[in-house]
């Protein structure tokens, strides 16, 4: 398992925002995005598919923790309200 901070475009560490990542047995591995001491995001990541689970709580908690978990999801607020309208992501209490 590995922890780094998330960061910024210019390359700076940004403090309290977090990328954690556990490689698994063929290829998976789970990647999450944690601010401050909360999981806001959990992406099981393999080789045919991929799974994201959001905190139902958490996942749009601040402009901080929403600024950071875009650029983790390399998308926009928008793509993102869009994709748990679908379905394709969960909201789930990633914090028990």
């Amino acid at each position: 398992m590995k922890v780094a901070n998330i960061e910024s475009s210019n390359g700076n560490k940004i403090a309290n925002q977090f990328v954690i990542s556990d490689n698994h047995e063929m290829g998976n591995r789970i990647e999450y995005f944690q601010s401050y001491n909360s999981i806001i995001v959990k992406k099981y990541v393999g080789q045919t598919q991929q799974h994201t689970f959001l905190d139902q709580k958490y996942w749009n908690y601040s402009n901080t923790t929403g600024k950071y978990r875009n650029i983790f999801l390399g998308e926009t607020i928008k793509d993102t309200k869009a994709k748990i309208k679908s379905g394709e992501y969960i909201l789930t209490d990633l914090n028990k």
